[in-house]
């Protein structure tokens, strides 16, 4: 098996990253510097015409989307069990957390931070406003998810929602109530910063901010 990343640090691309490391798999990461624009170039877009990262090249054919790129990875590495198998109790309970992280949550982060050049400036602090509430909406319901004690979103084991979650939880990280601020969020956010592999990530990544809790 053969993969290339394209990622920029902090990005979407985070939760690949992450999940790559996880798996200790080989694989080749090649920065995309978004704050530059090299997401715009030619050659880029001929791997992913929509201009965004991540981008990831599997044996040769490259594909995007985060949340389709980790249940892609779990798919080919079954082994890792980071995601139900088909047909265990759990797998409908993951199917639909993925597709809310990808379709309510990541949705609203991005209308959180690009309102003023994904639309008219004019309207952005509506778009924002909104975007606020359906982003705490979702916190709160990820954090009710928690409060049985549960150590993961999906059932007892780590697995690629806990990796696209996490990366949308740190975005929230300097808004007015971020992710850290719901008890049960806290204790999650603070158990998976203590993962080795999400050490290693913010060291490969050059990201010195949301690091583990003392």
């Amino acid at each position: 098996m053969n993969y290339v990343l394209y990622y920029s640090p902090g990005a979407a691309s985070m939760a690949v990253h992450w999940m790559l490391i996880e798996l200790g798999v080989p694989f080749e990461a090649r920065l995309i510097d978004i704050d530059t624009g090299a997401q715009k170039t030619d050659d880029y877009r001929r791997l992913n015409p929509a201009g965004r990262v991540p981008t990831l090249v599997v044996d040769g054919v490259p594909h995007g989307e985060s949340a389709a790129l980790l249940m892609l990875l779990a798919e080919r590495h079954p082994d890792a069990a980071l995601a139900p198998a088909p047909g265990t109790p759990q797998r409908a309970e993951w199917l639909e957390t993925m597709v809310y992280l990808a379709n309510t949550f990541l949705p609203a982060m991005r209308d959180w931070f690009y309102a003023d050049t994904d639309g008219d400036p004019a309207d952005a602090h509506a778009v924002r406003a909104l975007a606020r509430r359906r982003i705490e909406g979702a916190l709160d319901r990820l954090d009710s998810r928690l409060a049985d004690g549960r150590r993961y979103l999906v059932g007892d084991a780590l697995g690629t929602a806990d990796f696209l979650a996490v990366v949308l939880m740190r975005w929230t990280r300097n808004m007015p109530r971020p992710a850290t601020t719901w008890p049960h969020l806290s204790l999650y956010i603070n158990r998976m910063r203590r993962r080795p592999s999400f050490i290693e990530l913010n060291v490969r990544e050059g990201l010195v901010d949301w690091q583990s809790a003392p």
